[in-house]
């Protein structure tokens, strides 16, 4: 049975929840019948500074992001690089639901971003035993898979081996475990920040003695509300106040 056409993808984020959190680099390999045929790399500008743990478990710093492109400055290349083609990965869902959440959110009204999915991690608890850790990096070590964890490219390239691993011991036996499956994330399409947002969040910055040089025209709505709302509650404050 051919594997066809696939796209392996994993990201980099700013945090665990796709609702509050940024993409900051995407990799991505096509491949067909464990051949890669092509590749996508980025990083990407979240539009704002990045936490310290999100540093220590990616290895990213502010600085590799300081020329980075915004998402929507690389979207309409990334669609076309995806393609309709399933995408694989591990835990897909997560990555799938960023990158819905970005891709609707920077597309015209009523852009659908609809795709099936395969998932080495479910295959992985399929197949292996209960007591086998199964983090991508526990599973290329058990498997002897090259891994450098925590970058999106080298953990796609770890996750296409890992399937071709699993593809090799279980896929006889278990043809169904290989199946494309719909994925499902649910959102809500974001209203971009207001000009007026913008300048409160400017003059409350001023006021406080805050420096700041956040690119604010990247926040929602919502997200410019949090951040004012912070400001005057003093969650955010003047270096010399902490």
């Amino acid at each position: 049975m051919s594997r066809g056409k696939a796209v392996v993808l994993d990201l980099e984020t700013t945090g665990l929840n796709p609702r509050t959190d940024k993409i900051i680099e995407i990799g991505a390999l096509l491949v067909e019948d464990g051949e890669i045929l092509d590749t996508f790399s980025t990083f990407v500008s979240p539009g704002r500074k990045l936490l310290p743990q999100t540093t220590e478990i990616t290895g990213i710093t502010d600085e590799m992001l300081e020329h980075a492109p915004v998402f929507a400055d690389i979207a309409e290349k990334l669609l076309a690089f995806l393609g309709e083609h399933v995408l694989l990965g591990h835990s897909i869902i997560s990555d799938y639901a960023f990158l819905k959440k970005a891709l609707v959110n920077e597309q015209p009204k009523g852009f659908a971003f609809e795709r099936n999915g395969l998932d080495t991690l479910k295959i992985a608890r399929r197949f292996l035993p209960a007591e086998q850790k199964k983090a991508l990096s526990a599973l290329t070590a058990y498997f002897q898979i090259p891994h450098e964890p925590h970058r999106a490219f080298a953990d796609a390239q770890a996750t296409f081996l890992l399937y071709e691993k699993l593809w090799d011991l279980y896929k006889e036996g278990a043809p169904s475990a290989f199946t494309p499956f719909p994925l499902h994330y649910q959102i809500k399409r974001e209203v971009p920040v207001m000009p007026k947002q913008i300048e409160q969040i400017r003059r409350l910055l001023e006021e406080r003695g805050i420096p700041c040089d956040r690119d604010f025209s990247q926040l929602t709505k919502n997200e410019a509300s949090r951040l004012a709302d912070q400001i005057r509650s003093g969650v955010i404050k003047a270096p010399s106040d902490e």
